[in-house]
């Protein structure tokens, strides 16, 4: 079989299983990917492991039907299920020297008169080091990595560059935690010996590929992480391209940023949204400068990562913490917009423009004040129970809260009798993914140095761990279906056809399943307000939270108003107030706002194939709007 034919059928398996995970994948800004010539795809944030790159090839691919090869860690691909599925991907593997990282014998410590002297208390250097190998100091020198140059003796050596950079802050941590380990007793720091990899046989395969026209996908940042940021940028892209290009003048190459934003990346169920930027071409002059090597080349690379580095900044979102993150998500939430509702792609937007403009005044009296009050406001209907969302159709008790009440809970019990057996067949599935990829998670971040809590793994892991067991668990109930026709005196032909209708209509019932239970959990979560509302004494709380979600959003709009033409030159031309983003990727013109997250239409314009949509809507459910709360 032909690898194009093996590509395109992971594909089709890689689509079924990504609409399944996700209930929402938003493209935006695609019409900027090339349709000929070679390209590559920069990837960024490097959020959510194996499924960015997935996410990332589907796009590309229903866009243009373009092949993406993707470089792939080698330690990723020697795994199994991995493996497999990389290969059928034609993906491209990479040695990275932290994957075959060795503990060092002894402890290190820095020379007080030269940085870039290492020295040992009993090392074996000479013996474990050899030039452009590398050393890597522990976790809590942020695992400071440098490169080898010569070996003096089993307790000297000499790196290329001092730990941390020029700048010398790497340095002066790492004297601070060697003063504290002298305190506990310890004469220095434990290493690591990294070993010199080879690239070069993988840059001719990727300069080749290029020079065929072909597209290569890389997540520049290295490896996955969960952290708000980006991590520097390895070198490596920028070299393919001028190297392709240096290698061979008719090769054009272009560079796509990437952004992936995912709203709950690890959970089942979540939204993601896959921004393409505008193309990047590279400079003729940097091409020159890379071609006569030495420090010209290592500028030349050095000056086009940055250029990439731009490039990704205007498709992410870069907040220097998580709180930042979560101040910057709740004022979007207030950010005034009457009787209109967001779609995937402004909601991303609008999260990284607010993310500029706060960076940018944080230290403003008035967005300071501005920030006091609007985690005032989230702490408050935290302890309210309720949503933000919710806030504006907060009403005052009545019997009609209470018949809304009662209606929702039948409802309620309707969607759940439907979900049940999917619910209860899948259950065993469901609750192995869930420990095995959180354990899995705890592996990761033990052995990471930039993971926060190993939430990057966690889709990966539910995804792969689901696709293990649903084929054994398909087969037992069917062996179990079998079975019972046997004891049940079935005829002949009803036992052989029993296990095959059996796997063949679990798929179909599971899916639907899906659907009953997440509009009964759309259900659910409209309750608490209207049980809230019930409960004697707590109308007046929920008329000061409204009052003073009224005052933060009119706060929310003169701030912007105030600020954003300081910051933005075309503020009032392309400013978010109504629905008001780029035409459609696809170029169709689709619906321009999702009503529901149940019925009616997507951020696509698709019509939903929730079950039962018609009933939905003559009973004219609608808990609440989800469209704008996705965090």
């Amino acid at each position: 079989m032909s690898p194009a034919i093996t590509y395109e059928a992971a594909l089709v398996f890689w689509r079924m299983v990504t609409q399944i995970f996700f209930r929402e994948i938003r493209p935006r800004g695609a019409f900027n990917i090339p349709h000929k010539g070679p390209v590559i795809f920069v990837g960024a944030p490097h959020h959510n492991q194996f499924l960015d790159p997935l996410l990332l090839t589907l796009e590309v691919y229903r866009e243009t039907h373009r092949h993406v090869q993707f470089l792939t860690a080698a330690k990723s691909m020697q795994r199994k299920a991995v493996g497999f599925f990389a290969r059928l991907m034609d993906s491209i593997p990479v040695s990275r020297a932290s994957d075959e990282a060795k503990p060092g014998t002894g402890l290190v410590y820095l020379s007080l008169d030269d940085p870039c002297l290492v020295l040992g208390e009993g090392t074996k250097f000479t013996t474990e080091f050899a030039p452009k190998m590398q050393i890597m100091l522990p976790k809590s020198v942020n695992s400071a990595v440098a490169e080898v140059v010569e070996v003096i003796s089993a307790t000297e050596l000499r790196i290329k560059k001092e730990f941390g950079g020029d700048s010398g802050k790497g340095t002066t941590r790492i004297r601070e935690k060697i003063g504290e380990a002298r305190e506990n007793g310890n004469n220095g720091l434990p290493f690591k010996v990294l070993p010199f990899i080879n690239q070069q046989e993988m840059y001719r395969g990727v300069y080749q590929k290029l020079k065929e026209g072909g597209c290569i996908g890389i997540f520049p940042e290295g490896g996955s992480h969960d952290r708000t940021d980006l991590l520097p940028l390895k070198a490596g892209v920028s070299i393919m391209a001028l190297g392709a290009m240096a290698n061979d003048p008719t090769v054009q190459v272009k560079i796509v940023p990437v952004g992936l934003s995912y709203f709950h990346a690890h959970r089942f169920r979540s939204r993601a949204v896959v921004e393409f930027g505008t193309a990047l071409d590279v400079p003729a002059e940097l091409v020159e400068m890379f071609k006569e090597g030495g420090n010209k080349k290592r500028e030349a690379v050095a000056k086009f990562l940055d250029l990439i580095y731009d490039g990704l900044k205007t498709v992410t979102i870069r907040a220097p913490d998580y709180d930042t993150l979560m101040l910057i998500q709740a004022v979007r939430r207030l950010y005034k917009t009457p009787g209109q509702y967001l779609t995937l792609g402004q909601v991303v937007e609008l999260n990284r423009r607010f993310l500029e403009g706060y960076t940018h005044f944080k230290d403003e009296p008035r967005v300071q004040k501005l920030r006091t009050d609007v985690l005032k406001y989230n702490r408050l209907i935290r302890d309210l129970g309720i949503r933000d969302h919710q806030v504006p159709r907060a009403q005052k008790a009545s019997w009609k809260t209470l018949g809304l009440l009662v209606y929702r809970l039948v409802l309620l019990m309707i969607w759940t009798s439907l979900a049940l057996p999917g619910v209860i067949l899948n259950g065993p599935m469901f609750i192995l993914a869930s420990i095995i990829s959180r354990q899995k998670a705890k592996e990761a971040l033990a052995a990471s140095v930039v993971k926060v809590a190993g939430r990057d793994v966690l889709a990966t892991w539910k995804i792969l761990i689901s696709l293990g067991i649903a084929p054994v668990m398909y087969a037992f109930y069917a062996i179990v279906a079998t079975i019972v026709a046997v004891k049940a005196n079935a005829s002949l032909a009803t036992r052989i056809w029993t296990p095959f209708l059996v796997i063949l209509a679990l798929p179909f019932m599971n899916y639907a399943a899906l659907k009953f239970g997440e509009a009964g959990m759309d259900v659910l979560k409209s309750l608490r307000p209207l049980i809230v509302a019930l409960i004697p004494g707590q109308q007046r709380s929920f008329d000061k939270v409204k009052a003073m979600r009224v005052r933060l959003a009119n706060e929310v709009a003169d701030v912007i108003n105030d600020f954003g033409p300081k910051i933005y030159d075309d503020f009032d031309q392309f400013r978010i107030l109504v629905p008001a983003s780029a035409p459609p990727s696809t170029g169709n013109p689709g619906v321009w706002r999702r009503k529901s997250s149940v019925g009616q239409v997507d951020a696509q314009g698709n019509l939903l194939i929730h079950p039962m949509v018609s009933i939905y809507k003559f009973l004219w459910l609608h808990p609440h709007n989800r469209c704008t709360d996705m965090d």
